[in-house]
Order: structure tokens, then C-alpha cells, then sequence
């Protein structure tokens, strides 16, 4: 580099340094909250489901029915079943009771009920995520976050700028000193930490923003929603454990991940299963099989795995962000990456009020020198 460029491009860094310092003082709050509650979330289903019970039976679809019609036969009107996307063999019912409020059931694969509780109701862990989600304040929350996410991914990339060593100094960079002042060392510090986890950080602060948008992005890519005409309920129609069975058959290999009910005005299942080679590894799934209520037939399958490149793009959002795409290694480095985050924000502010009350000390010092003659 030459004299000239150099002279050019430290202004210019110093410049991203400072950005860099600044918003992460000004959004550090909301960023350690995404943080800390994103490292809580890591493996929050399996937590709840091991709260109420380690081992359960396998899953049974018949005897799921018959737990259904119970709840429906007290005058509750169901919304849905969903895996708990935590321990095999788990589900989550969602239904209105009779005096209008909305429920969460868990139940194992034999249809027993773990613990029944209005939606309102929130568990430390649910709570957590309600918070991570959008603040317990709606859309407005997540717009919140998705500013201040924003702003992260924003000031990851300054710090990488601000941080990038010179030739041959990447031994140096990635290696925390124990020499000098304590400033400097935790500067050492704080720049070490950085580069070791910036890159999946980047991917899961980008991703956790574009969930927020999600149906926006889909519009404007062109992702085609699956909108079928509705089919006039004729009889008692089928059950939930055929029109489950007919999901998974609709895609060979498939696992039934959840579905709505049918309602008076349309006798479909919409049923969600999880399809061979999906990105998602765990409990939910993005392959979409809409059943004839009626019959049991099935109106249409939309396999993920063969989707076009806008749907695969917007599809990935949700396991990239929360690393299921890569399993168990990807989901432990989502955790590790929500620790990484919370440390080097922890070391960036200790070192902001550490150099700042260095310059408090030296202030007074030159206040009072003599005037040079």
C-alpha cells in the first residue's frame, strides 16, 4: 500500500471505528437482549418437553384422534397440532375452550395430556421467547428488533473493517495479548473475540431480520402463495390420523410435523410435513400437503426440496438462523455465537468506560500544566 492510500484509508477507518463504538453503546441494551435470550432459546422445546416428562410412548395417530375429539366433544373448537419441535413423539394442541379462551396442550405420542394452559400463560422459557420474538409488544416489537438487528449486522461489519489487521498480522490479531495496559489488553481482547465468531454471527443477525420480513419478502421476490378454493364440508369427513397418514404419504419418507382443522367453511387439512433432504433437521418441517377433509384425498403437495429459488430462499430463513440446517453442530454454534455475541459486547462497553476514565485521569494533568514559554 502505498503512502498515499494509507494516509487515505486511516481516516477511513477511523471514522468506522468510531461508528462502530457508537452504536454499539447506543443499541447494546436490545442487542444483549437478542443475545441472552437467543442463547436461552438454543434448546428451549427440548427443555419444556423434558420439564414434564424425559420418556413418553411413540407416536400414535389414533390415539391422538381420540384425545382431539375429547377436547372438541366440551365444546372447544380446535386450531391446530404441531410438533413440540423438541423431544421425538411430542405435540403442542392449540383450541379455543368453551368460555373463549385460547389453549396450549402437550401432549405425548399416545395422545396424554403433559399440562393443558390458556396461550396466555407464559413459562419462563416461552416468555423468553416471546421476548426475543418482538419485545411482548406485537408488530411494533418486532420492528424494533428487526432495527436494532439491523444496526448489529450493520456494526459487524464495521468492527470487521475497523479490526482488519495488516499483512501478516492475523496471527497476531486472532491471539488475545497479556502484555501491556489493561486497556490495551482488553482491546486485545475484544478484537480476538470479534473475529472468532463474526461470520456466523453475521448469518444469524441477517436471517433473524429477514423472518421479521418475511412475508414481504415473498411478495417481492414472487413467492406464489398456495391458495386453494375451499371445499364445502359434506358429512363427518375423515379424521385427524387419516388425513395425517395421507399427508406423509403424499411425499414418500415425509414426517408429519403439524396441521390446521377444518372449518365450517373449508373441510381442509392444511398439514405441514417435514420431506426428505429439507434444511430443517428437527422438529419442524416446510413442505406443505393440503387434504380433502371430506375424503381424505389429497388436493396438492409442495415438496421444499423442489421448490423454486425464491420459495428455497425464503424457506431457509428459520433453520439458518436457528442453525438446524446443520443439525446439532449448527444448532450448538447458534448457541456458542448468542455467548460470543453477549462477551464481546461485555468487553466493548468495559473497554469504552475504562478508556474513558483513562482520559478523566489525564485530563486534570493538562489542565493545570504550564503554558510552553
Amino acid at each position: 500500500m502505498t503512502g498515499i492510500s494509507a494516509g487515505r484509508t486511516k481516516p477511513a477507518r477511523r471514522t468506522i471505528a468510531s461508528l462502530h463504538k457508537w452504536l454499539g453503546i447506543g443499541a447494546a441494551v436490545f442487542w444483549l437482549i437478542q443475545a441472552c435470550t437467543g442463547v436461552l432459546l438454543s434448546f428451549h422445546f427440548e427443555l419444556e418437553d423434558a420439564a414434564l416428562s424425559i420418556e413418553g410412548p411413540p407416536t400414535d395417530l389414533n390415539a391422538i384422534e381420540r384425545q382431539l375429539e375429547q377436547i372438541d366433544s366440551s365444546d372447544a373448537s380446535l386450531t391446530w397440532i404441531w410438533t413440540s419441535a423438541g423431544l421425538t413423539d411430542r405435540y403442542v394442541i392449540n383450541f379455543m375452550d368453551a368460555d373463549g379462551t385460547a389453549r396450549l396442550a402437550r401432549i405425548n405420542g399416545a395422545g396424554e395430556i403433559l399440562r393443558d394452559r390458556p396461550a396466555s400463560d407464559h413459562t419462563f422459557l416461552s416468555l423468553m421467547r416471546a421476548i426475543h420474538i418482538d419485545l411482548l409488544s406485537g408488530r411494533t416489537g418486532q420492528l424494533i428488533m428487526a432495527a436494532t438487528g439491523t444496526l448489529l449486522f450493520t456494526n459487524l461489519i464495521f468492527g470487521l473493517i475497523a479490526a482488519w489487521p495488516r499483512r501478516r498480522g492475523w496471527k497476531k490479531a486472532l491471539s488475545p495479548s497479556s502484555r501491556g495496559n489493561p486497556v490495551a489488553r482488553m482491546h486485545s481482547w475484544h478484537r480476538a473475540v470479534g473475529f472468532w465468531g463474526v461470520l456466523p454471527a453475521m448469518l444469524i443477525v441477517a436471517t433473524g431480520v429477514l423472518i421479521i420480513f418475511e412475508h414481504e419478502i415473498e411478495h417481492a421476490i414472487g413467492v406464489e402463495e398456495v391458495v386453494l378454493p375451499a371445499v364445502v364440508p359434506d358429512g363427518e369427513g375423515v379424521g385427524f390420523a387419516e388425513a395425517a397418514k395421507s399427508a406423509t404419504e403424499a411425499i414418500p419418507g415425509s414426517r408429519f410435523v403439524g396441521t390446521t382443522f377444518p372449518s365450517s367453511e373449508d373441510a381442509s387439512y392444511h398439514a405441514w410435513v417435514r420431506a426428505p433432504g429439507e434444511l430443517y433437521r428437527g422438529g419442524y418441517g416446510g413442505s406443505l400437503v393440503i387434504i380433502n377433509g371430506n375424503d381424505g384425498s389429497v388436493r396438492g403437495a409442495w415438496d421444499v426440496t423442489e421448490a423454486d429459488a425464491a420459495k428455497a430462499f425464503v424457506a431457509s430463513f428459520y433453520p439458518l438462523h436457528t442453525g438446524e440446517a446443520a443439525g446439532l453442530v449448527g444448532r450448538i454454534t447458534a448457541l456458542l455465537t448468542g455467548v460470543w455475541l453477549t462477551t464481546t459486547i461485555i468487553f466493548g462497553l468495559l473497554l469504552w468506560l475504562r478508556r474513558r476514565a483513562a482520559r478523566r485521569r489525564i485530563s486534570p494533568s493538562l489542565t493545570h500544566a504550564p503554558l510552553d514559554p
